[in-house]
């Protein structure tokens, strides 16, 4: 049971998660530690930290769905893809020890920030590649695999998971960045809401932390929302992707 200023600190973290994950994304490098700085035990963590930022998910699938139109297949075939592998991540996840997730820790955070700091560079040659490619039609029934490869991450740990997601679609998918990163907000939400209900009957998962971290985090979201205008999201990556650094090299020194 953590103590009331400790519940202050975890809401200030969803609400700062909800903030940048709705502009530049990564909020788990704020949250995830967090939850271990107020003594929750590491894989307890992660749990709570995915049940708790699911309904951002949800809030971001809804918020393209005008771009998942007229991409029924892809949706037929990468939904059950990235549930399956988010399944498969949770299983990976709680048949882990503390011990063995503890020692993985500092290099899943610093995997992470990477992943954040390169999400321009992917973007940018997602969209060279589409120009060059023209949009033409091909078969993506192989893509199943890397997709669910993806979602096996995203179910174990989950940082960093939108911009793998969206690298992969870009090498075996040849359309759009709006409408490849609306397919990755569909099968980002499979994924983690497999795990997600794989975790709720856990039993380690902190239900009061996570329903304040919800509430934080939806909050957190709606003010991005509104401030999107006036806050550059690549400074705020960067200092993200700076605190994810920073995090990840203590936990590798300690």
């Amino acid at each position: 049971m953590l103590l009331w200023y400790q519940y202050i600190f975890v809401v200030l973290a969803a609400i700062g998660a909800g903030f940048v994950n709705a502009l530049a994304g990564g909020g788990t490098l704020i949250t995830f530690p967090t939850l271990i700085a107020v003594g929750i035990g590491p894989i307890a963590s992660n749990m709570t930290n995915t049940v708790a930022l699911l309904p951002g998910y949800l809030g971001g699938l809804f918020a393209q769905r005008k771009d998942i139109r007229g991409q029924r297949k892809r949706l037929v075939l990468f939904i059950p893809a990235g549930a399956v592998g988010g399944f498969i991540g949770a299983l990976l996840l709680r048949l882990s020890s503390d011990k063995l997730f503890s020692f993985l820790i500092p290099y899943l955070i610093l995997a992470a920030s990477l992943l954040l700091a390169i999400q321009d560079p992917v973007k940018n040659w997602l969209v060279k590649r589409a120009a060059a490619a023209g949009n033409k039609s091909t078969s993506i029934a192989w893509a199943i695999i890397p997709v669910g490869c993806a979602a096996v991450y995203g179910g174990y740990f989950g940082a960093g998971l939108s911009v793998i997601i969206l690298a992969v679609l870009g090498l075996v998918v040849d359309d759009n960045l709006t409408r490849l990163n609306a397919i990755k907000q569909a099968i980002s939400f499979s994924a983690n809401c497999a795990a997600a209900v794989f975790f709720a009957f856990s039993g380690l998962v902190e239900w009061p932390v996570a329903i304040i971290m919800a509430a934080g985090a939806l909050t957190g979201g709606a003010l991005g929302g509104k401030l999107a205008g006036q806050v550059k999201p690549s400074t705020l990556r960067w200092i993200v992707v700076s605190i994810g650094i920073i995090v990840g090299v203590y936990y590798l020194v300690k």
